[in-house]
């Protein structure tokens, strides 16, 4: 039998589609399961939204349309990039691309060459990892710690910088832990870009979901993504949108025209009708967009304080996104184990920290991306099934 090529050896996927897996064959033999592992909005898309693709499907928009992306799209990123971030890109700097996750693959492409090397988040969204390796990179993870509620710090990043340092990927809100890095240390952190001559890789698939106890700001406002910044965005997570597959990149211009051309290559352009209903996402009645954000909040509250209250437990409060990242190292067991305990003794799939690195061990992700009636349901078993524990020792 013929061997596969190298290349696709290197192709890791995502671990979390384990326990997604394993919760499901568990349902099949007629388990109760709250699911809190992957992070897909329970919302059904806008209705605003799903109305625009449909006028444009109506209209014919049914065919090829430019590698950059249809040019009213584009020109309304520009503007909200503006509103949000304080500054105009050019439109030779904008790219619409078939979903945020590949931004990432087509960034570190075009950027990495084979032994270079990449700094990304630890814990950190599993892609990176898997990207880097399919490019032939080598990733270095720098550490998101505990005592800093897993904010980005200058100090930890810098020590991992050598000469084969290309990339650094950043990420706030963060996914595992919600955390949004300050401002002072981004500024801190663009400065060390400079200093070593790196590109900045930021996703901000988050940046909507904001909850207002903490300030967002983009690294991108520091160089307006001319030399060094690449800002990534998408649509599937404060849009209600995971299955649309819709995402910009800002770059400078350079970057971003070869960004175009991978994509022109893979997938020659992002169908027109997905592009009318982001840009109707953008310009278009924001009031189910707020109702969601709203409920996410009320969710966040409700199980931050609920995990609180279970001896054993600790949490910090997320500033963003739709996750907590409990502490659960008083317990003594792996995340891995906590996860599987979780799932298999009170019917809870969540994910074991150590999906998102070596610095996740100790700390399990939970979405919160379900009905308060099923958080507060999975708090009462997760609580139930706690108490089964031994708590071994302060952490």
């Amino acid at each position: 039998m013929r061997e596969i090529s190298a290349n696709a050896l290197k192709i890791e996927g995502q671990p979390m589609f384990k326990v997604l897996d394993r919760a499901r064959r568990l349902e099949a033999e007629g388990r109760s399961i709250i699911h809190l592992e992957i992070g897909d909005p329970d919302f059904s898309t806008p209705d605003n939204i799903v109305a625009a693709a449909k006028r444009a499907l109506d209209a014919g928009e049914h065919h090829y349309t430019s590698s950059w992306g249809i040019p009213e799209f584009r020109q309304e990123i520009r503007k909200v990039t503006q509103h949000s971030r304080g500054f105009l890109p050019d439109e030779n700097q904008v790219l619409v691309v078939p979903g945020a996750n590949i931004g990432i693959f087509y960034a570190i492409f075009c950027l990495a060459n084979a032994g270079q090397e990449v700094l990304v988040p630890d814990p950190g969204f599993p892609t990176y990892l898997s990207s880097i390796k399919m490019c032939g990179a080598t990733a270095v993870p720098y550490p998101l710690h505990d005592k800093n509620q897993f904010r980005i710090r200058a100090a930890d990043i810098e020590p991992l910088i050598t000469p084969r340092t290309r990339l650094l990927i950043l990420n706030s809100p963060q996914n595992p832990t919600g955390a949004i890095t300050e401002r002072w240390a981004l500024e801190e952190i663009y400065e060390l870009a400079v200093k070593h001559d790196l590109y900045i890789y930021s996703d901000e698939i988050y940046a909507r979901m904001v909850y207002g106890d903490s300030d967002f700001f983009s690294i991108a406002s520091l160089d307006q993504c001319r030399e060094r910044v690449i800002l990534s965005n998408g649509f599937s997570k404060a849009f209600a949108m995971t299955g649309w597959r819709l995402g910009v990149l800002v770059a400078p211009d350079v970057v971003a025209e070869r960004m175009m051309m991978l994509l022109q290559t893979t997938s020659s352009c992002v169908s027109p009708f997905l592009q009318r209903a982001g840009l109707e996402a953008i310009t278009g009645d924001q009031s189910q967009v707020r109702v969601m954000m709203d409920e996410y909040r009320a969710r966040r509250d409700l199980l931050v304080e609920g995990l609180r209250a279970i001896p054993g437990l600790q949490c910090h409060m997320p500033g963003g996104a739709f996750y907590a990242f409990p502490d659960i190292r008083a317990f003594g067991m792996t995340s891995e184990a906590f996860a599987e305990y979780m799932l298999d003794e009170a019917g809870v799939a969540l994910l074991p920290g150590s999906n998102f690195g070596d610095q996740g061990e100790g700390f399990v992700r939970i979405c919160y991306a379900s009905s308060r009636e099923n958080i507060s349901e999975a708090l009462r078993r997760i609580a139930a099934a706690c108490a089964k524990l031994t708590i071994t020792a302060g952490t």
